[in-house]
């Protein structure tokens, strides 16, 4: 199972057009009620957050293209209404691929700026039903199925257009891939992720929560406020232990190779596994620190 995980998590980084010959017959989406009318949904790739009720469904990413069907038939288990509005915390396909099929639904799909500029500078996706249609640069508010919806745009974090989705009466945070649970984090450098943003963005998304709230991360299970306090003091940590050895002059091969720098948090063990393992994390902060 780790070794599927871990291949999905790879599926995620390529184009969306390689997707189509995967083969997702045997992935089984699964429901998790959060709070009140939130849930979670599982299967392959990014978590998918769902607010029911009058106004329509209300979702947050969507996977992979081949899954949209299964989606679909799964929502109708927890609610009649259409899927009304669709909001992608980023651009990677395991949070976009269905992009095209829930719009031909009648989403309204909303996203960062910059999500709609990847998507478009992507040679590889010729699918103009991929673009979100209502962009925004810094946040924006909605009013939907009794939540006064905060979506707040978090600079060079995992990437360049993430945002932080709070349904303050519902007390639900939806972190997208800001906030990896249970894991070392992938930070995207080349998509203009850094680790002083993604330690910002846990930073802000903490300031808006409380102790109660439950929060849906875009990878691992539903989250606490000390499970999302404990990922930031991760990164500021692994942060502080690679700067210092970044002053002391130690090489680029030295640092990736000195388990001691995360093994507080996880061990090489623990993580070997894992699409971020040890190495790949130390390097990762190594490129963007240096």
């Amino acid at each position: 199972m780790k070794k599927l995980i871990s291949l999905f998590s790879l599926l995620y980084l390529t184009s969306l057009p390689v997707f189509a010959f995967q083969n997702f017959d045997d992935i089984k989406i699964e429901i998790t009620p959060v709070n009140k009318n939130v849930y979670m949904l599982t299967g392959a790739g990014g978590n998918i957050g769902i607010l029911t009720g009058n106004d329509g469904i209300f979702m947050i990413d969507d996977q992979f293209a081949p899954l949209s069907e299964k989606i679909i038939q799964k929502l109708k288990t927890i609610s009649d209404e259409p899927i009304t509005y669709l909001v992608n915390t980023h651009h990677h396909g395991d949070h976009t691929g269905g992009n095209s099929k829930f719009k031909e639904q009648g989403a309204l799909l909303f996203a960062h700026e910059n999500v709609r500029k990847r998507i478009k500078e992507n040679e590889e996706i010729t699918d103009t039903g991929m673009l979100p249609v209502i962009t925004f640069n810094e946040e924006i508010n909605l009013h939907i199925n009794e939540n006064d919806i905060m979506v707040v745009h978090v600079h060079n974090a995992h990437t360049d257009g993430d945002v932080l989705i709070y349904f303050p009466q519902s007390n639900v945070l939806h972190a997208g891939d800001t906030f990896f649970n249970g894991r070392f984090p992938y930070i995207d450098l080349n998509s203009g992720g850094s680790v002083d943003g993604d330690i910002e963005a846990a930073r802000t998304g903490l300031s808006i929560i409380n102790e109660d709230t439950r929060i849906i991360p875009g990878h691992g299970s539903i989250a606490t406020y000390d499970d999302y306090e404990n990922y930031l003091k991760m990164l500021e940590g692994i942060r502080n232990n690679v700067k210092n050895a970044i002053q002391q002059g130690k090489p680029k091969e030295e640092i990736i190779s000195d388990s001691s720098l995360t093994s507080e948090f996880y061990t090489d063990e623990e993580m070997k596994d894992s699409f971020i393992t040890g190495p790949r994390i130390r390097e990762t902060f190594y490129e963007s620190l240096k």
